[in-house]
């Protein structure tokens, strides 16, 4: 869905209507049913929509209109996108210190330093025997072909 979003931060309700050709009672409704769309307001109580908004908003009008889910189903769709956008987060971020680890580690084996490997000892026996099972599980595959 390419919808042209100018480089405002914040986006009144009549332009949200505009971008997103909905009416503004949409959007109100929406932001009674979906929790997690929270725009801020003005002193004045003008709704302010910022980008992150905008996108929500488009995803949900997708999920509503496009895959044609109704509203339970489109916020049972978003806690999931939610829960997996936390699980890749977590996940990259794991991959990011198993990769300094690994680099802290090639370190320690060219300076000849082995005091860390103590404290590896339990992880290095894992790997050996994952090395194991998976040489098993190659000479059984190579079998059977």
């Amino acid at each position: 869905m390419a919808v042209a979003i100018s480089e405002k931060q914040y986006f009144k309700i009549g332009e949200v209507s505009d971008i997103l050709d909905l009416a503004p009672y949409v959007l109100r409704y929406w932001e009674a049913e979906f929790n997690i769309l929270k725009p801020g307001r003005t002193r004045t109580h003008v709704r302010l929509y910022q980008r992150k908004d905008l996108e929500l908003l488009m995803e949900i009008k997708h999920l509503l209109y496009d895959e044609r889910l109704t509203v339970a189903g489109a916020k049972i769709r978003l806690q999931m996108m939610k829960k997996q956008a936390l699980t890749d987060k977590k996940a990259k971020k794991m991959t990011k210190n198993i990769n300094s680890n690994q680099e802290s580690e090639l370190t320690v084996v060219k300076t000849g330093n082995d005091k860390s490997f103590e404290n590896l000892g339990d992880f290095k026996e894992l790997l050996f025997d994952i090395r194991k099972e998976l040489q098993a599980l190659r000479s059984r595959l190579e079998g059977q072909s």
